[in-house]
Order: C-alpha cells, then structure tokens, then sequence
C-alpha cells in the first residue's frame, strides 16, 4: 500500500491510532493479531475502525455488528462475519464442516458443540487468509448474540500464524466484565480527546463564530467525547449554544446524546419517525424488506426521503444508521402501538420459508395476548435454535413463549424446557426466574420431578458441596415414578454431590445417600449408568471390601466401547475417581484416553479441559511429567478460551510430585482453605494427600505424618487409600510404628479387595517398610515386581527408593547403590526433584556421586511444541494435528519451524528419537 493511499491519523488519536498501525504491519508479515477497543458509545472506537479498514486495502475485510434487538438470534454475528468465504467451506474437514453448516442451517444433523464451531470458523478463516491477509472487523460487540461472541472470543485466542487479524469494538462499562467473552484480550481503552484536539473538533462543527467561554464550557461538559462534539451543536441555536447545553444536573454524556438524537427524531413528521421505527426493528438492514415493510405501513417514499435528510439514516445497499444510539432512541421513544405495527408489518413481509425464526421473533414482538398459534412457533424456533448449537437462543424463544401461552399447564411445561436452556447457556439466575415462574401453574408430576432435579444441579453447578444433596434427593424421589431412569441419574448426581461434599456433609459420609437410593429404586437397570449407580450405592453403603466388585462391574460398563460417548463425557467425574480408588491403572487409563478422543472427535470444548486434567494425572503417575505437564498447559488454554472456571488439582498433583516449588505447599493449603468455603469437603482429603507426597519427597516426614493422617480421616473417594501407603512411609521415618501399623492394616483391606497389582504392590512395599530381614526383601522385591506390571511408574521409583535406603541400613552398600542408582535415574527423568535428591543424598552416603544431568529435548521446547512434536513424530499431519489440538495447520506448521531449529533437526522422521533421548 502506497503512503498516498494511506487515510491519515485521526485528529486527537495518533497514539490509538498507532497499534494499529502495527496490528496491520504485524498481520502483512504473516502473525496473527487481536485487539479490543473498549470506550463508552461515541468515544471513537467506530471511528478508528474506519481509519484502520482504510489503511487496509492490501487486506480482505470482512465485518459483522452486532445488533441490539438481533441478540437472541443464535450465530447470527458469526455468519455476517463468514458469509464472504462460505465458498472455502468444502475445503474443512469433515467434522468442521458440518458442524458450521448445522449451526449457519445450511443442513441438518446433531447438536454442533459450539467450540467445534469455533474451530471451523478458525479453519475457514486461515484458509481465506492463504492468499492475502484477513483483517475481520466486529463493531458493537455487546450486542452480538452470545453464541457468535463467545465463538469468535475462542477463535481469537487460538489464532497465531494466520495472517488473521481481528479487532473488536465493544461499549463500555460492560455489564458483566467476568461473563464478557473478550476480557482477557489484548485492549486499547479509549479516552476522551484532549482539549485542544476536542476544542478544533467543536469549532469544525458550529457555523459561524462562538465565544470561547462557551466553548471551553461546552469541551468541558462533553469530556472528549468525539460523537457528543459533533451531534449536540446540531439543531441548536446561539441563544441555547451562549448558555451551554447541559442543564445544572448533568447527565452522563451518552444520555445526553441519546436525548440530543432523540430531540432530532421528535422534529419529524409521525411517517418519518415510523419510518426510523420500522428500520431500527429490522436488525439485517434489508433495504428491500423494509421498504415491503413501510409499504405494508401505508408510509410512502416522501417519508423515507424525510427521514434520510435528517442523516440520522442511510437508505442504500444496506440500511445503515449514523449510530447505534440512533436507531435505540427511535425504538424506545416509540409509542407500543407503533412498534407492535411495525414488527407485524415485518413479519408478514418475511419469507417464513427463508427466515422462519426472525418472522416468528417478529411476530411474538408484535403480539401482547396470549396467542398459542405465535407460542407454538416460537417454541420450533427453539428447537431449530437448539439444533444449531444456539442454547442461549433457544432459552429466548422459549422465554417468549411461555409469557404467549395460554394453557397454565403447557407455559409450566415451556417454562421448565426455557430454564433447562438457560442453564446450559450458562444463564444459572435467569434459569431460577423461570423455574420460580414455571412452579406457579399446574405442572404434572414429571414436570415438578424436572423442575426440582434442575434446580439441584443450578446449585450443585454453583457450589459443589452439600447444598445441592437434599435437592437432588428430593428430585429423584419425585422421579421414581414418572421416570425411574431419570431417578437413578438423579440419585447418582446425589452420591456425587455426598462425595464432593465429604467430610462437611457429617461423620457419615455418603453412606446414607447410598443406602437411600438403592432402597428406593432397587431394579438394577441395564445402562452403564445404572450399573455405576448400584457399583458405588455398594461401596458406600457396606463399604469397600464389599464394593469392590459392584465398583469393577461398573466400571467394565464404561470400558471397551460399550457405552456412549455422552455417557463416558457425562459421567467421568465419577468414573475416574471411581478407577482410582480401585487401583486400576487400566482403567484409569483406558478412560481418560477414550473420554479425550471422544472430545477431540465432538470438538466438545466445555468438556476437554476435564479429560485432559484427568489424563494428566495418569502422566504424572507414569512418569511422564512433561506430557502432562503440556496437557495441563492446553487445559488452561481451552478453559481462557472457553471462559470455563480453571481446574488446578492436576496441576497441584505435578507440584507436589516434582518437590522443588517453595509455592507448593501455600498452594495446596490454600486450595485447602476455598474448599472449605466452597463446602468440597473432598478436596480436603485430596489436598492433604498431595501434602504428604510434597512432604515425604523432601524429607519432612513428620508434616507428611500430619497431612496424611488428615487426609486419612474421612472415606474420601480415591484420596484415603493413596493416603494411607503415605501415612506408612511417614510413619516408619519418625518412628511412630503404631501409627503406621494401624494404617498398613487398613490398606491390607482395601488391597486384597481390589486385587490389581497396583494395590497389591503399594501394600508389598508397605509391609516391607515396616518389615525386617528376609521379610523385608522379600515384600520389596514382590512390591517391585507387581508395580512393573503397572503403568504407575513413580511408585516403583520410590519402591526403588525406600528399597535402597532399606539397603544401606543395612550395610549393603553395594547393592544399595544399584537400587539408589535406579530410583535417582527414574526420578530425576521424570523430573520428580524432591525425591530424586533423596535418592542423591543416600547414593552420596553410601559412597557414590551422581554427575550432573545436560538438557533433555523436552527441556528446551515449551509445553505445545513438546505436544506438536510427539504428534509430528507419530506420523499425523498438519491438519491432524491442528484438529486435535484446536489451532490452524498454519500454526501448527510455524510451531514446527520452531522446533526444528530448536533441536538443529530437518526432518519429522528425526522428532522421535530426539524427544526420546
């Protein structure tokens, strides 16, 4: 772009407008560039949009705005943005390439998960950029439907090497900053002008001369705001300009640049103002259905030409406002009447086959009765919304229609349907309002069961303690009758909200939910979920020993394939934790494994950050702390992206494992502390865990004696047994052999019950350290074998450990050293530092010293180029890797260039064996 093209900076803005200015070089050289403009309504920020789509001819320029009335329309921001390149649409992959034409209604299929719509828009937009640079424009971002906001805050955030640059203008103060999608993006506040630049600017829009007292007075009350310098002179006369124009109470300046275009709308003639009205109901700007619209009104062509003269509107392509703030004020100073005619004149003009949700928006818009013709047809609307993936539209329509039914027993029913929505659309508050609304009519004993179940999951979702167990209780009672497979889910739900709870919930745990529900719904039911109901109703109500094989049962339902992929999703906080506290690595597994690839393969976002913590912990106890460490990396990167609530255990389990971090341990207390306040009284038992593996790995045995007592406490699902194997070891080393044996008794149980080896070695290495002579060896040796036919590798290295230290008690020297020499090779590969200069201090002891370690691979690349290198390794491509892990094949491809001159390598064929060294 020459500098004759160039649109010059902005008077007052030089310094807005130099980002971007960069933000454009950036994206010209091939990086990916977001910002966000934020300032209250006329600061500037459409203003600055312009100065930069003009100095961005070289670029393709794609926009969408957002449209206050156009809010509960689902993607409907995301396809003004992605309408220019539907073209490239063939070129996605599969997966992504119907999910975005389910959610756009080119076709029809299952539920998209919105985030797999992400990554479609991420991969259509990378492709359009392949030829020339992408500059992706959104004004007035407050007023995007919510699926389109949040969709293109996650795209946002995964761009990199694209050549896509994305800027959005959003109007400040935002209502909610923590539910805003783009908090967290790169900003640039706007202020007001300074006052030289603001005095020229009011000057350039006053005819004729005026005094400067009034002027500065006029700068004064307007604050730099650009809009209010130039829209508030106009229509004034020099009697009103020599007094000012604000009253002694002064109104923020957007009030009064609302009041100023209201006054110009006022002055109009009743056609002309209706007019106004009829394009501000019409979100798209169709020119041709409006003027159908207007026509159907009895208004004719002189009022359109009245209400252009004003420039408060434009009728062109496109109808098109002089700001948002205009078509408001037309809307609201309206008259009711007035605004139910033009959205009835709307509606009938509107193709019910073309657009079928924007007639029935119209028409529920144009209707105050009651009327179960327009109630029934927002309520498809609801249901082709939620087809799409527009969870938040589809709670709308069916907030419409239940205040447009009739029958008090059919609005119960809609009501009910409309809270489920707003709670899958993370609207918990609004859910409630509907419930509370929905329990006035005469619901039938399903729809109470449902409105009680949905009510207990809202408070479940916002504290996961035991507020929520008697709700749940209460809804699965409610529905044993109408729905016993309901029932049972709800009575599952309510053991998980007794085993959140823990400890907080009383001394008995969650033995009498269990009890409860299997006296209340004793057929066993068929369903993988039935059977992970009956598996921990009989742990819990008669104990470990006896549930270990309902617990093994259940979990074979989840294995192998059998069950689904909503289940394995739905139900793996269960699942999981039920593996663990069985010792079944496996499992364990097997699980986390399955439950990523199905979220992989769905693109189900909300979900993945979960699996992948889960998957991370069987890294961490496999050894392989760098793998999990990456995917603990990409868990919180989908959860910023997703706006989720982060998830810290496993990252908490890595600290505690890897020993050096002086934070550690205030860490963990501290999540100690929010779990006690959050009433998770679980995580009370896990926290203390991870205290006494933190503390046995640095040698402080008598504070890991403490933690692990206390987390040994209370039955906590998959903490006390673990718990337990680290109460034995603290125990032995501070001598409180009582202590240790009462503990070691206990695991013996729990051990023979489970029957894996990874049981049955922790309770070999157990016994061993509270062993002598030839029965020492001998259980440490059996601990060895059976934990090498585990995945659980960091228990076998301790084995080697405590089986050295044994040793050299001993006066073994010898073979002392070669069991120290293995348990500091395994640690310190692992990366477990605390215990690996244990094993150091006794290889020192026993007359051995350890030489220093180079740079490992894993060591000089960061966590994603670790993850994309093991996947460049494996064989996948580009493209495979991009989909499995959310980023372009652009992005994928750079991280690549990066890796390969980190490593000094020039093939893929190399990655492998160099990640492996």
């Amino acid at each position: 772009m020459s500098d004759s093209d160039r649109v010059g900076p902005l008077r007052g803005r030089r310094n807005e407008c130099a980002p971007l200015d960069k933000l454009l070089a950036d994206v010209r050289s091939g990086s990916s560039r977001v910002l966000v403009l934020r300032g209250e309504a006329g600061i500037g920020k459409t203003a600055l949009i312009e100065y930069l789509v003009g100095n961005a001819a070289d670029c393709q320029i794609t926009r969408a705005a957002g449209v206050e009335s156009q809010m509960e329309l689902a993607f409907a921001g995301l396809h003004q943005l992605c309408a220019p390149f539907m073209d490239h649409l063939d070129r996605l992959p599969p997966p992504q390439r119907e999910a975005l034409s389910v959610a756009f209604g080119l076709s029809s299929g299952g539920v998209p998960d919105r985030f797999l719509v992400g990554l479609a828009v991420l991969s259509l937009l990378a492709e359009a950029a392949e030829t020339q640079p992408l500059l992706c424009v959104v004004d007035d971002t407050q007023w995007l439907d919510r699926v389109s906001a949040q969709t293109l805050a996650f795209v946002a955030r995964r761009v990199l090497a694209e050549r896509v640059a994305f800027v959005f203008a959003e109007r400040t103060p935002v209502a909610d900053p923590e539910r805003d999608p783009l908090t967290g993006l790169p900003e640039l506040q706007l202020r007001g002008l300074p006052d030289k630049d603001a005095r020229a600017l009011l000057v350039s829009a006053i005819p004729g001369r005026v005094d400067s007292d009034v002027i500065d007075r006029i700068v004064a009350e307007a604050r730099g705001n650009p809009l209010a310098l130039l829209e508030l002179p106009q229509g004034l006369t020099s009697a009103q300009l020599a007094g000012g124009y604000a009253r002694p109470d002064v109104r923020p300046v957007v009030t009064q640049i609302e009041h100023s275009f209201l006054q110009r709308i006022e002055a109009l003639s009743t056609a002309a103002r209706r007019v106004l009205l009829t394009a501000a109901a019409e979100p798209l700007g169709d020119m041709a259905l409006l003027r159908r619209a207007v026509e159907r009104l009895g208004l004719g062509a002189d009022a359109m030409a009245a209400a252009e003269k004003t420039g408060l509107i434009e009728f062109e392509a496109q109808v098109r406002f002089r700001h948002p703030l205009v078509r408001s004020a037309a809307y609201r100073a309206a008259d009711p009447g007035d605004r139910r005619a033009a959205h009835r004149a709307l509606a009938e003009e509107t193709d019910p086959a073309l657009d079928p949700d924007r007639r029935a928006w119209h028409r529920a818009s144009a209707t105050v009765e009651p009327d179960e013709q327009v109630a029934a047809e927002l309520e498809r609307s609801a249901v082709r919304a939620r087809a799409r993936g527009g969870v938040a539209a589809a709670a709308a329509f069916l907030r419409r229609a239940t205040g447009l039914t009739p029958d008090p027993g059919r609005r119960g029913a809609r009501a009910v349907s409309a809270a489920q929505f707003a709670f899958e659309a993370g609207s918990p508050e609004a859910a409630l309002e509907l419930l509370a609304a929905a329990e006035m009519g005469p619901l039938d004993a399903f729809q109470r069961a449902r409105l009680a179940r949905l009510r207990a999951q809202i408070v479940f979702a916002r504290r996961r303690g035991g507020d929520a167990l008697p709700l749940l209780l209460d809804a699965a009672h409610r529905m044993r009758v109408p729905s016993p497979e309901q029932a049972r889910e709800t009575y599952l739900e309510a053991i998980g909200s007794a085993v959140f709870a823990g400890r907080l919930n009383g001394p008995d745990g969650v033995r009498p939910v269990a009890e409860l529900a299997r006296a209340a719904l004793p057929g066993a039911g068929t369903r993988a979920v039935d059977v992970l109901l009956h598996g921990l109703a009989a742990r819990f109500a008669d104990g470990y020993v006896v549930g270990a094989e309902p617990m093994r049962r259940a979990l074979r339902a989840f294995r192998g394939g059998t069950a689904a992929a909503d289940d394995i999703m739905r139900w793996l906080w269960l699942t999981w934790p039920t593996a663990a506290d069985l010792w079944d690595d496996e499992t364990w597994h097997e699980l986390t494994a399955q439950a990523v690839r199905t979220a992989r393969e769905a693109g189900a976002l909300n979900f993945l950050p979960l699996a992948l913590t889960y998957q991370a912990a069987v890294h961490v106890h496999a050894g392989e702390f760098d793998l999990a460490s990456t995917l603990v990396e990409e868990a919180e990167a989908l959860t910023a992206a997703t706006g989720n609530s982060p998830l810290g255990y496993t990252a908490l389990l890595l600290d505690a494992w890897r020993g050096t971090d002086p934070r550690a341990s205030v860490a963990i207390a501290a999540k100690l502390g929010q779990a006690a306040d959050w009433g998770e009284g679980r995580t009370i038992g896990t926290g203390s865990y991870l205290l006494a593996v933190l503390h046995n790995g640095q040698g402080q045995y008598q504070a890991a004696l403490d933690s692990a007592g206390k987390a040994c406490e209370h039955d906590d699902l998959a903490a006390v047994g673990h718990a337990l194997a680290e109460l034995v070891e603290a125990g032995v080393r501070v001598d409180d052999r009582v202590q240790a044996r009462v503990a070691l008794r206990r695991l013996e149980r729990r051990a023979h019950a489970s029957g894996t080896d990874w049981a049955l070695g922790m309770l070999a290495r157990s016994r061993a350290l509270l062993s002598e002579g030839e029965d020492a060896e001998r259980s440490y040796r059996e601990a060895l074998e059976r934990l090498s036919r585990t995945r659980i590798a960091v228990y076998r290295a301790r084995t080697h450990l405590v089986y050295g230290e044994w040793l050299r008690r001993e006066n073994r020297r010898s073979d002392a050293r070669e069991q120290l020499r293995t348990a500091y090779d395994m640690l310190h590969r692992f990366g477990s530092d605390g215990f690996a200069e244990r094993a150091r201090r006794e290889l020192l002891a026993a007359g051995e010293s350890v030489r220093r370690r180079g740079a490992e691979a894993s060591e000089v690349l960061s966590a994603q180029e670790v993850q994309i290198a093991r996947l460049a390794g494996a064989g996948l491509t580009n493209s495979e890797i991009g989909a499995e892990l959310f980023i372009s094949p652009r992005t994928v491809e750079w991280h690549l260039r990066k890796v390969f001159a980190k490593l000094n390598l020039t093939s893929r064929k190399e990655l492998r064996q160099a990640l492996n060294k």
